[in-house]
């Protein structure tokens, strides 16, 4: 009843962000986690990410990119092993969806790069995140310490991050001239 209530509400209310729909197992009637993302980019259509799971050497980096840009970002060291990734989710049953926010412009880290302490934008953190991460909490403790460590290179965005056990909600904000 409440899902078709929710759903028919955000009808009334032009959106103009991402929106995720979180279910615990414990309310599911089929006892299992659910995340839902829709994405309100009508060129995302179709499309599904694809990332192989690998082997990868010590020194390997990966370059980064804007994920709403394309444009180059910087790079950070290539994890050791990688997982299988088709949309959303990896092989372990990790699941990632987003919901831009937006925020103060004086916040925004949105078209900085590596000259600027960012790296990492929201739509490379979910996809770096889910090649490296087994499960929601270690992809929360993934995202946060990349982030920290090289930067977040975008607005307010919330997480929705699950896996078969658990189901997590977390916000994150860019820092303008603030810092990384």
């Amino acid at each position: 009843k409440y899902i078709v209530l929710v759903a028919f509400l955000q009808l009334l209310v032009k959106v103009k962000s991402c929106t995720n729909l979180l279910v615990t197992k414990g309310a599911a009637a089929d006892g299992m986690n659910h995340i839902s993302y829709n994405a309100d980019d009508a060129a995302l259509m179709g499309a599904v990410t694809r990332y192989e799971a690998g082997k990868h050497k010590k020194d390997d980096m990966r370059q980064v990119y804007s994920w709403d840009y394309g444009n180059y970002l910087g790079q950070i060291p290539q994890a050791e092993e990688t997982y299988n990734v088709i949309g959303n989710a990896n092989e372990y049953g990790v699941v990632i969806g987003e919901t831009t926010h937006g925020g103060l412009k004086i916040l925004s880290n949105v078209g900085k790069t590596e000259k600027n302490g960012t790296i990492i934008d929201y739509g490379s953190a979910i996809y770096i995140t889910l090649q490296r991460a087994r499960t929601a909490r270690e992809a929360i403790e993934i995202m946060t310490s990349l982030l920290t460590e090289y930067g977040y290179a975008s607005d307010m965005e919330g997480f929705s991050i699950g896996d078969p056990e658990e189901l997590w909600y977390m916000e994150l904000l860019g820092r303008g001239n603030l810092g990384k």
